[in-house]
């Protein structure tokens, strides 16, 4: 049965998705990381897709997830942001502003039955306090001294996470941590890849770099005979 023209139709299941965002606070700011694939379904289709954003003045979003509602989404804090500054009184959102208000609009999609299916991670610093926090497609929130991670990386990057951070480890440090979490969600996640993005929130404002590429080794033995060890080994 199709719908009749006046029906009113919902998201269902998301189409075109990105996979795992990863949030870490370090010594002099808030890092997040994500790769630049878009899959559609299970194909790796759109492999040049940034999906951090910078919000307002000292802020900066991660998206996994419905990309198609992650655009929605940043049109909505785009109009926001001009509006705001069309006033002209000196005074702007923070991120603990901003991390509310795209609250508000996932729980108001969720009521309405139609979420916009994304799972974020937020970031910010200002007047020297660094904010970082995870928001999900139910308007979920919740807010994290440390690290947080969205997608397949809240499974295979948190442990990773949880034994090598440090609140007072370096930008490298922190760098090399992501790295090596991203890469192991690359190798066994079928919708990630080794190109991959960071975003910045320090006192001197939030930069988007642009995409590096990581390496990564298939020859291991166990992988490509994985039978050969399989009463004594893993492949994992």
């Amino acid at each position: 049965m199709t719908p009749s023209d006046g029906a009113v139709q919902h998201t269902s299941r998301p189409i075109v998705t990105g996979s795992t965002v990863i949030g870490v606070k370090y010594s002099g700011g808030v890092l997040i990381a994500a790769d630049t694939l878009c899959s559609y379904g299970s194909t790796a289709r759109f492999k040049d897709v940034c999906r951090l954003k910078i919000v307002g003045d000292n802020s900066l979003l991660g998206a996994g997830g419905e990309y198609s509602d992650f655009q929605k989404l940043s049109n909505m804090i785009d109009e926001l942001y001009e509006e705001d500054a069309c006033f002209d009184d000196g005074a702007s959102m923070g991120p603990k502003e901003w991390a509310s208000y795209i609250t508000r609009i996932e729980y108001q999609n969720r009521s309405k039955m139609n979420p916009l299916w994304c799972s974020l991670v937020f970031a910010g610093k200002k007047n020297g306090k660094t904010n970082l926090s995870y928001i999900d497609l139910h308007g979920t929130f919740f807010e994290t001294d440390s690290y947080v991670a969205t997608g397949l990386g809240a499974y295979m990057a948190i442990p990773l996470l949880r034994t090598s951070w440090s609140e007072n480890m370096s930008l490298d440090e922190a760098k090399e941590v992501v790295k090596e979490s991203l890469k192991i969600c690359f190798y066994r996640d079928c919708r990630a890849s080794n190109r991959i993005q960071f975003g910045l929130c320090t006192d001197d404002g939030v930069t988007i770099e642009e995409p590096i590429e990581l390496e990564h080794y298939w020859g291991h033995e166990a992988w490509n005979k994985p039978k050969l060890h399989a009463s004594t080994a893993a492949t994992w």
